[in-house]
């Protein structure tokens, strides 16, 4: 997609992840992570949005003027397994086209601290993903922070639902800001920019 010219449609960044304080910490939601740094940077507060179970701000990135870009960051209220109908419901509220819409999540094939951006695929077995996947198609892009897999015979489902580990915690808000970084170069740039940037 060519960056330079805008339709008038605003991106749209979903940051997945499950509500409620008891997940805040977890690995799983890491996309409730950057998108809550991406509201900070722009000055935002999320706020439940009425037609659909999310909180979402609005707002732009890049410097005021023609290169700057509208966006919408969304939280689904909704459980990670049904991420694809807030989203859904957003994508069709605000009429953004899906190679528009951006999921930021967790990704257990990619190793803690590593970045990965792309268009399209398959889920991997994410249930986020896979909730998007079947409201949406596969068309829309993912900005996959690497949480690495579960050591010894832990399950996968235990493995995302616990908080970072203590060694993890020191990266930790350094590989959320870099994951943003990524976000803004996505949106701002484009996908090869970004890639060649942030895929590490």
């Amino acid at each position: 997609m060519d960056v330079t010219t805008d339709s008038g449609a605003p991106w749209l960044i979903a940051g997945l992840g499950n509500p409620g304080p008891e997940y805040a910490g977890n690995r799983h939601n890491v996309g409730f992570m950057v998108a809550e740094l991406l509201a900070g940077r722009m000055g935002g507060r999320f706020k439940r949005h009425g037609k659909a179970q999310a909180q979402v701000v609005e707002g732009r990135f890049g410097a005021p003027g023609p290169a700057s870009r509208r966006v919408v960051l969304v939280k689904p209220m909704s459980y990670m397994n049904l991420s694809g109908g807030p989203v859904t419901a957003l994508r069709d509220f605000y009429k953004v086209p899906t190679d528009r819409v951006v999921a930021v999540h967790d990704e257990l094939d990619v190793d803690f601290g590593v970045l990965r951006l792309k268009l399209g695929g398959g889920d991997n077995g994410h249930n986020g993903l896979k909730s998007m996947t079947k409201a949406m198609g596969p068309g829309y892009h993912r900005v996959r922070c690497g949480i690495g897999r579960p050591p010894g015979r832990m399950q996968v489902a235990d493995f995302v639902l616990k908080d970072f580990s203590s060694a993890e915690r020191k990266e930790l808000d350094w590989f959320v800001d870099r994951a943003a970084d990524a976000v803004e170069a996505l949106v701002l740039e484009g996908l090869e920019r970004a890639q060649s940037a942030y895929n590490s």
